[in-house]
């Protein structure tokens, strides 16, 4: 196979490592996956359901076979990163299926991420992301705060626990390399102009565990960030820097608003005004798609989310104390 001719869609990044173009909802540059061409082959991220061929396809094309597959990985359990798992599952047999342990139970039993899903989503549901399929428990192996994967010869993926987006979320670090596959903990990265932009959904989004990541991350000194939303990037303290004084702009933007009448709307109208223009438009195609997953409204509602707990929790220990 030669790499510097390969199909579009498929990205030769070094090191027996390709990022590849899951295609989610028939757009490009949404969601990547990566293939570690490794003595044990492993798969980073899935994307959808509806992605699913599309990366058999280009795994394939690789040239590896359905038995070659030692491991696919996802770094958290929302459907655009692990909507596929079960169909990759049955087209690789022999893959060890690798996932927070917050998520395991879900990746065998899709029923209940699928029906908050639809609550979430309504009819855009299947259009985007289809139906998850339950992956066998018996091919499930869970980690912790930190995991290794065998990707043989020496080389391992050594996992992190990295909250903030999602509970059930971890980042993996290549030892051969340096490689740090971040998920959503950074957020959605903008290939073309360097911009980041926050993923802040809800019901799991926590700014002090994002920032707690972030920090993780940092100390970590990897060489290259390997986004799910979208590639590599390589000036890595800067993207960092980036990652948290974005995510504190639309915080301190949210903030402002929060409690007013008609907050939630109001700081979706301040978001768009005052946050949103710091951007450049996303590459042509996914750009609607990713407003939908990671725009104003999705990450508002995340961070009112977060705000309301906050204060649900300080009234609870006011409630508390004695004499009062």
């Amino acid at each position: 196979m030669d790499v510097n001719d390969l199909p579009e869609g498929i990205t030769h990044l070094g090191d027996d490592v390709f990022a590849i173009d899951t295609m989610l909802a028939g757009y490009p540059g949404v969601v990547s996956a990566y293939l570690i061409r490794s003595e044990r082959p492993c798969v980073v991220e899935v994307g959808t359901a509806g992605s699913a061929p599309v990366l058999h396809r280009a795994i394939s094309h690789l040239g590896l076979a359905a038995e070659d597959l030692a491991t696919i990985v996802v770094t958290h359990i929302h459907l655009d990163h692990a909507g596929g798992t079960g169909d990759m599952a049955a087209v690789f047999p022999d893959a060890e299926i690798v996932v927070h342990e917050r998520g395991a139970r879900h990746l065998a039993d899709p029923s209940r991420l699928m029906s908050s899903a639809a609550m979430v989503w309504g009819d855009r549901l299947e259009t985007l992301f289809g139906h998850m399929r339950p992956t066998e428990a018996t091919r499930i192996r869970a980690v912790g705060e930190t995991g290794e994967i065998d990707l043989g010869g020496g080389r391992r993926l050594v996992s992190h626990y990295a909250p903030g987006h999602a509970k059930h979320h971890m980042g993996l670090v290549d030892t051969a390399n340096g490689d740090l596959y971040v998920g959503d903990a950074l957020g959605v990265y903008n290939p073309l102009t360097g911009d980041v932009r926050p993923a802040t959904p809800p019901p799991d989004f926590d700014l002090d565990a994002c920032l707690r990541t972030l920090r993780l991350f940092g100390d970590i000194e990897p060489r290259r960030l390997m986004f799910s939303h979208f590639g590599a990037a390589e000036s890595v303290p800067e993207t960092i820097e980036r990652a948290e004084a974005e995510l504190r702009v639309w915080v301190e933007t949210v903030r402002e608003s929060h409690g007013t009448v008609g907050d939630l709307d109001h700081a979706i109208a301040m978001v768009r005004d005052k946050v949103m223009t710091r951007y450049a438009p996303m590459p042509a195609g996914g750009a609607e798609v990713l407003d939908t997953l990671a725009g104003a409204e999705t990450n508002v509602s995340g961070i009112v989310h977060w705000l309301d707990r906050l204060e649900a929790e300080r009234a609870e220990k006011k409630d508390m104390r004695p004499g009062e």
